[in-house]
């Protein structure tokens, strides 16, 4: 019998972050709370950039697309936030998407699946994702089990599973 595999991914959905992102600056436009206060939400390029009068006030908003994220399904592993900097008389927070597996995320993947999955079970990196085959398919779900209760601080997802 040929050997049984799955891929280990981590990808956004980039039209739900569109999506949550549209939410939290309706929600940020309309709230009484952040009425007068210079607060706003959008893309620049790849990231996302959040302005406010004061750092609580960015923080706050943060909170609102935090929100918005989870309730459109996306892991808040995915979202790399940096710390409100002061830009002039506004406070600035800078976001960013993780998107695919990094190497060095990957090599750690391979060491667990091969220091604590069963054994026979053989993975390997293609790029920024990475194969797992097997001959038992119980073997396969014992290791999306181990990755599942890893913590890793991505985002995983298990596609073509055959």
């Amino acid at each position: 019998m040929a050997d049984s595999s799955f891929d280990i991914v981590s990808k956004v959905d980039h039209q739900e972050a569109e999506n949550a992102l549209n939410q939290a600056r309706k929600e940020i436009e309309q709230r009484y709370d952040f009425k007068g206060t210079g607060a706003s939400i959008a893309w620049s390029g790849e990231q996302i950039l959040i302005i406010a009068g004061t750092e609580e006030r960015a923080n706050a908003v943060l909170d609102v697309f935090q929100s918005k994220l989870i309730k459109r399904g996306i892991s808040l592993k995915s979202l790399e936030s940096g710390d409100p900097f002061a830009s002039g008389k506004e406070f600035r927070i800078v976001s960013s998407l993780k998107d695919g597996i990094s190497s060095e995320n990957a090599k750690k993947i391979n060491k667990i699946i091969r220091d604590e999955g069963p054994k026979g079970v053989k993975s390997q990196i293609q790029g920024d994702e990475l194969r797992v085959q097997s001959k038992s398919r119980d073997d396969l779900q014992s290791v999306i089990a181990l990755l599942k209760g890893s913590d890793l601080d991505l985002d995983l997802q298990f596609i073509n599973y055959r």
